[in-house]
Order: structure tokens, then sequence, then C-alpha cells
């Protein structure tokens, strides 16, 4: 999530209308799905702890972020997976 934030506020090849747009469009969604970037982070290390009983993820490389598509937010993660967890057991109800 981080190189996310860093490519969104960080400096770039962009030119800064483009990044600045990209910013306000970044806030917005935050803003219309009430959720601040702590809850992001906090549902990040959960989805981590969770896939991680099942697979090996790669957790520096996880991203999360909300998209706005038209009248919803979605949540949208990146999360490289090394390889799957063999022997794991998994509980079914």
């Amino acid at each position: 999530m981080l190189e996310a934030l860093m490519k969104i506020f960080g400096k770039g090849d962009k030119p800064s209308g483009i990044i600045a747009k990209e910013r306000l469009r970044v806030v917005l969604i935050h803003d219309r799905a009430s959720v601040s970037p702590e809850l992001i982070e906090i549902i990040k290390n959960e989805i981590i702890n969770v896939l991680s009983k099942y697979m090996d993820v790669q957790k520096k490389g996880i991203e999360i972020s909300l998209a706005n598509d038209d009248d919803s937010v979605a949540l949208v993660a990146n999360i490289p997976v090394n390889n799957m967890r063999h022997g794991s057991s998994i509980k079914r109800n």
C-alpha cells in the first residue's frame, strides 16, 4: 500500500495536474466510503492474517485500496502469492 501511496503522492514522470487529479480522486473515494487510512491498514492486516494460513504471501508487496465505480466503492487488493501452504488444515462447516 505504501508503494501505491508513493505513486499517487510521490514525484514521478506525470505532470503535476495529473498527480493532483489522482490525489483528489483518492481523497474523494475515501470520503465517500467513510474509511480512514487507519481502518484500511487494519483491514489489510486482517486480510494478511487470514491468507497467511493458506498461502505464503509477500507482505511488503501487498497493495489495498478503494476504487470508485459510479455509485459504489470497491475494495481492490493486489496480493503477491509465493505459493500455497500444503498440509494446512481447512475446516469446513
